[in-house]
This record gives structure tokens, sequence and C-alpha cells, in this order.
């Protein structure tokens, strides 16, 4: 009843509701904000001081209004030509003066109705020609058409009486100087045509011409021809309008700023702003609040979501002591967290990077799962980010999160499938280094601060990964004493041949003991060729036929020099005291607590198999006696259960293997890979690899390695195909 516990529903909701207060209150100091007590008019009984940053949204919606407000207006001058125009005009006045067939008044009549028009068309065709041009947005365009209408010049009607008389010297003279006029006067962009027309009759006086005559209708067509090039940029003025307010920085309350001091008066604009930001008591919002357990409740969803799915197929899930576990390596690595947080001060944020912050993934990785630990180096980074944030703007500080994340994963990296406590070491080196190029790396992308402060930021994140390690190893015995936990250092403890189990295994089994070790060298081989855990398989070897040595004698191996005890006992007591070794093995490795994992291998490496030899010696006893049978084929199999694991049945494989190399005389290379092959194919017909996850695949290189370590182990004893073929033409 006492174990019960260990796979409660109940336990295990009271877990997980330690998990989402353990989160909620790492995280609480650092996101909800503190409220007052305070009413307008009223002398405060001490110094309000704001419990965060927060901008101070009026003052700042005034700067940017004042900030657009002195914007000055933009104008763009637009490639209006007027000389163009006058070029245009001046054609068609040469063309229709050389038609004799066209009367004076006719001439007359034409030019009142086309030269006017002109001006417009030519208003009108350069929109057109330059609608979608990125230089001109369509609304300038629209201005620019209104504008430079609005801006026309009428010619005087004695002008259109003047122009039929003109011949195509005079108009070549006449154009000559147009031109260049109304170059002069709208090449400095014109906003007011006026202003330029003015100027024209002094320009026409000073030029070439002579006859009056030519420098009147010059001085008008000229006048007509300007038009206003510099149009307000309605568009671009308010772009330039709004990048200013968005240029313009907020005005910011500072946290830690007094905002109304001890016995001074709470102004209304206090009391306002303070009921704007939340601060007040009365106001007071609980949606910080419910954020915060929302955010704990979504942690706590993805570390339930793994442990509860995320186990292999076949697998057993996590159980509540598991849980209880990984609760407290939460604890450790936040309580961690915290602590350093303590000395950061807003001049000093990079003393968060000291923070042992991949003690909780290393732990994890050693004690629980590797998958695990990197779903956990996630959550880390960010609750690290929340914690050591030291902004105000945002709830976040990924610069910590990134950091946190990468020295997670080299140290899970490092640390994985340690065989010794060195490796915790190195593994901590690995997270100094990775951690020092991840805080060098953010510093470079940013502005770098003085020469001092980067020495100390590397150093902090460099010393980070030291910490990391000594904590680790300080911790990692009270996890494996308190939880029974079997990490790769508790394997290689176990290892030990001074081990009572093993010891005891040595002296009074002998033959087991050497028959273990072969299994051991064949399955971490074989468990390492297709990834499994080696250092498990081996281990787990060493202990798998320890319930031998309650009855060795009555196993082939420890029977040297003796008669077999089975010779003169019923088959079905034989039977018995061969099955009977799995389970006495299991109640040995309990009583000396030996983690769960190596007496799933004792418990499992027969699987439900079948003791063929007994069975047909008890058939053949039935029939010598002329009775039938009293029992079946399943009352000679192993008890179970199947392998569930990949290094159960690969034990079992192996300890197949070396039972039946041992028992060959002088086997050859052929004989070993027919009798692995043949072993394997057994094992699959028989159902008893249907528990784990093994594949065809797996098979064949478990196939291929053993046969490759049984070679390496029995060298000697081992008939090459060219040692035979010698020996046969010895004979």
């Amino acid at each position: 009843m006492l174990s019960s516990w260990k796979h409660s529903p109940a336990v295990r909701w009271v877990l997980l509701l330690l998990f989402v207060v353990l989160f909620y209150f790492s995280l609480a100091p650092h996101v909800l904000p503190t409220t007052y007590d305070i009413e307008p008019g009223k002398r405060s009984d001490r110094d309000v001081i704001a419990p965060n940053a927060k901008e101070d949204k009026k003052r700042t919606l005034a700067a940017q209004e004042l900030a657009a407000e002195q914007v000055e207006p933009l104008y763009t001058v637009v490639s209006l030509k007027g000389d163009a125009l006058l070029e245009q005009i001046f054609k068609r006045i040469e063309q229709l003066n050389q038609d004799d067939q066209v009367t004076e008044q006719n001439k007359v009549n034409i030019y009142r109705s086309e030269i006017p028009q002109s001006y417009h068309d030519y208003v009108d065709r350069f929109a057109q020609l330059n609608r979608g041009n990125d230089a001109y947005n369509d609304t300038l365009l629209e201005d620019m058409a209104q504008g430079a209408k609005d801006q026309a010049y009428r010619l005087p009607e004695e002008t259109y009486y003047k122009l039929p008389s003109l011949s195509a010297e005079q108009l070549t003279e006449m154009r000559d100087v147009a031109v260049v006029i109304v170059k002069k006067l709208m090449g400095e962009g014109l906003r007011d045509a006026e202003t330029a027309r003015s100027k024209v009759a002094e320009l026409v006086n000073a030029s070439t011409l002579t006859d009056r005559k030519s420098r009147e209708i010059v001085q008008e067509l000229a006048r007509f021809a300007i038009m206003p090039n510099r149009f307000l940029n309605k568009e671009a003025t308010n772009e330039a309008k709004v990048a200013a307010k968005e240029e313009t920085p907020p005005v910011m309350i500072k946290q830690g700023d007094v905002v109304v001091k001890k016995g001074d008066i709470v102004t209304l604009e206090n009391y306002e702003m303070f009921s704007d930001f939340n601060w007040l008591q009365d106001k007071k919002t609980y949606w910080p609040q419910f954020g915060l357990l929302l955010l704990s409740l979504l942690f706590v969803i993805v570390i339930y979501s793994y442990m509860e799915k995320g186990a292999t197929p076949g697998g057993a899930k996590y159980s509540n002591a598991q849980f209880v576990m990984l609760w407290l390596i939460y604890l450790l690595n936040l309580l961690a967290m915290e602590i350093v947080q303590l000395t950061q001060t807003d001049t000093m944020p990079f003393v968060g990077y000291l923070a042992p912050t991949a003690m909780g993934a290393m732990l994890i990785a050693i004690l629980l799962d590797v998958p695990l630990a990197v779903v956990s180096s996630f959550l880390f980074a960010i609750a690290g980010s929340v914690i050591f944030n030291t902004s105000t703007d945002a709830i976040f500080d990924f610069n910590f999160g990134f950091v946190i994340a990468v020295v997670s994963f080299a140290a899970i990296f490092g640390i994985h499938r340690a065989g010794q406590r060195s490796t915790i070491l190195k593994a901590g080196i690995m997270a100094s280094l990775f951690g020092s190029a991840s805080v060098l790396a953010i510093v470079m992308l940013g502005e770098l601060p003085q020469k001092s402060e980067l020495v100390l930021t590397v150093a902090f994140a460099f010393a980070s990964g030291l910490l990391t390690s000594i904590l680790v190893i300080g911790l990692m015995p009270f996890f494996e004493v308190s939880f029974g936990i079997l990490s790769a250092l508790k394997l290689v403890e176990l290892s030990n041949p001074n081990h009572p189990l093993l010891r005891k295994l040595l002296t009074e089994t002998p033959g087991t003991y050497h028959h273990s070790v072969m299994v051991g060298n064949l399955s971490e081989a074989a468990a390492e060729a297709i990834g499994a855990n080696g250092l498990l398989c081996r281990v787990g070897s060493f202990y798998h036929d320890i319930g031998k040595t309650k009855r060795p004698s009555y196993f082939i191996e420890n029977q040297s020099n003796m008669e077999n005890p089975h010779d003169h006992i019923e088959p079905k007591l034989s039977k018995s005291i061969i099955i009977a070794h799995a389970r006495d093995g299991v109640e040995m490795l309990k009583a000396h607590n030996i983690p769960k994992p190596i007496r799933d291998i004792a418990e499992q490496h027969h699987g439900t198999t079948f003791l063929a030899f007994f069975y047909h010696k008890a058939v053949k006893q039935a029939e010598e006696e002329g009775v039938d049978p009293d029992f079946t084929e399943d009352d000679f199999r192993y008890p179970g259960p199947k392998a569930q694991s990949k290094e159960a049945a690969i034990v079992g494989i192996a300890d197949s293997v070396e039972a039946a190399v041992r028992s060959l005389r002088s086997p050859s290379v052929e004989q070993v890979e027919t009798m692995i092959a043949k072993i394997i194919k057994g094992r699959l017909d028989d159902g008893q690899l249907s528990d784990c996850d093994l594949t065809l695949k797996e098979l064949d290189k478990i196939a291929q390695t053993l046969k490759e370590t049984v070679i390496g182990i029995f060298h000697s004893r081992i008939e090459y195909p060219e040692e035979v073929k010698s020996k046969e033409r010895l004979a």
C-alpha cells in the first residue's frame, strides 16, 4: 500500500497543482504590478513609487502632436516643362501660317480654340503618363493638374490676330527667345506662376528681338507657357508627420520614480494617472493574475503532455515519484535563478548570466530522460527571460532566454550517457564555452559595451557552466539515494565487482559469473550498434542470472566435475527450478535496492520462452508410463513478462547466443552466423519481441554485431573457412 501512491491519479493531480503553484509564485514578483491606496486632495502618508515603468500616454500624445505640428509642409517639383508646350505651340503656328488654303480669320479662330486647349491637354497628358510613377503619388498629380489649370494664363484677344502674319523666320527667332525665358523662369520651381510672369517683359526687352510686335507676342506666349511646377505633397507631408510622431520618444515614468512624495497633496492628475495605469487598489485588475495563472498552466500542460504521452510505445509512464523528483529539480533551478536575480541591477544586468540555469536540464538528462530535458530547457529559457528581465518595455528578455537555451542544450549534449562523474565537469565546461560564445554573439550584435563590462559579461557566463557542474555533482547523490534513480553514474557504481551481489555471484556461481560477463560484452556491443543503452545492458547482464545463486548446481555452467542433478528428478520439478531463477533474482535485487530497470532485465530476459528439453523429456516419460500427459506446452514456459524494452530483449538474445556458442566445441564462422540468425528468428516467431520496439533493421544490426563480437571473444575457438579447408586437405 505504501508504494501505491506512486501511481495514484489523485497524487498525480496534487503534483500538477504544485507545479502550477511553483511557476506562479516564481514568476509573480516579476510580472504582477504593485497597487496603492491613495485619494485625490489628501496628503500621501508615504512616498508613492511607480511599481513598474509605464508610458505616460497623455504626455506622449501631446509630444507627438507637437512634433507633427513642427513638420514643415513638403513640396515636390513636378517636371512640367513650359518650354515643351511652347515648342508645340510654335510648331502649330508655323504649320498653320504656311497653309494658304486657310483664311486669316479662320486661322485666328483656330488659334483662339487650340492654343488655350493645348495648355489643358498638356497638363492632363502629363498627369496621365505619370500615374503609377513612384516619384508622384496620385494625390499629388491631382493637385498638380488642378493647380496648374487654376493658374492658367489667358492670352489677350489681339494676340490671336497678330499670329497669322508671322513668317517662318520670325517664328524661329521668337521661339528661341521664348524657350530660353520659360526655361529660366521655371527652372527654380514655381508655386505662383504670376510671380514669374511679371519678369517676362524685362527678359524679352533684354533679348535680341528688335521687332515690337514680335516682342509683344513672345511676352504673351511665354506668360501663357509658364505654369506652376512646385506643389504641396500632402501624402509626403502626412507621412513626415506620422514619422515625426513615431520618432518621438515616449514620455516614460520609470520604475522606482517617486510620483508623489510623502506629505505632498495627491493631485487629481496623479490620481487619474495611477487609475489609468491600474496602480490603485480600488482599480486593481486581476487580468495579470489570470494571465500568469494561464502561463503557469501552459507550462504544466507541456510537462504533463510529454510525461504522459511522450513515453516510448510499450514503455511505462512516469511514476509519481518521478514527478516529485522533477518538481524538486524545477524548484532548485528556479530558486537558483531567483537568488542570482537578487544581485541584478539596472547598471549590471549581466550578473544574471552567472545563474546555473543548465543545472535543471543536466539533472533531468541524467536522472530522467534526455528528451524531457530538452522540453524543460525551453521552459527554463522562458522562465529565465522573465526572471532576469530588467527592461520595463516587455515581460520577456529573450537575450537571457537564448543564452539559457544554449547552455542547457550544450549541457544535455555533453552529459548524454555519462559514464563517470568527470563527465559532469566536462559537460559544465562545454556549457561554459557555449554560454560565453552565445553571450559574446548577443553583445556584438548590439551596441558594444565598455571593455570591462564585456569581460565581466563573458566571465559570468563562463562561470555559470562551472557552477552548474559543481551543483550537479553535489546534488546527484541526494536524488539517487532518495529516489533510487538508475543514472549512468549509478550504473558504473553497480558494475563494481565488489558489490555484494556480484561478489556472491563470483564466489558461489563462478560459471554463471563468467557467463554474465560474456553476456554483458555481447549485449553492450549490440545495444550500442542500434543506439540503445549499452551500459544498462552490460550492468543488467551482470545481474540477470543472480537468482541462480539460490540453486547453483542445477545450472549447467556450474556443473563442472559433478553429475547433473536434473538426471534424477522429475522434468516438472526441473522446469520449476529453472524457471524460478528469474523470480528469485528479482526478489534478491529488490532486497538490495537495485533499480527497477535492472530488475526488469532479470525478470524479462527469458520472456515466455519454451523449455523444450524438459517438455519433451516429460512427454517421453509419460509415453513410457503409458499415461496421457496432464500438461501442455504453456506449462513449460517462463511466466514472463516478455521483454518490454530494447535493452531487456537484447540481453535475452545475447544470453541465448552466449550459451549456444559455449555449447559448441569448435564452431565455424558460418555456424556462429547461422546460430545467431536461428536464435533471433526463433524469438520473433515465438512472439518474444512483440512488446518491445525493436525493428527488423535493428535486429539485423544486432545479429551482425553479435557475430563480430562472438568471433572477437571466442577467437581461438572459432574455425575460419581457410582453416576448415586446410584440415580437409590434410585428412
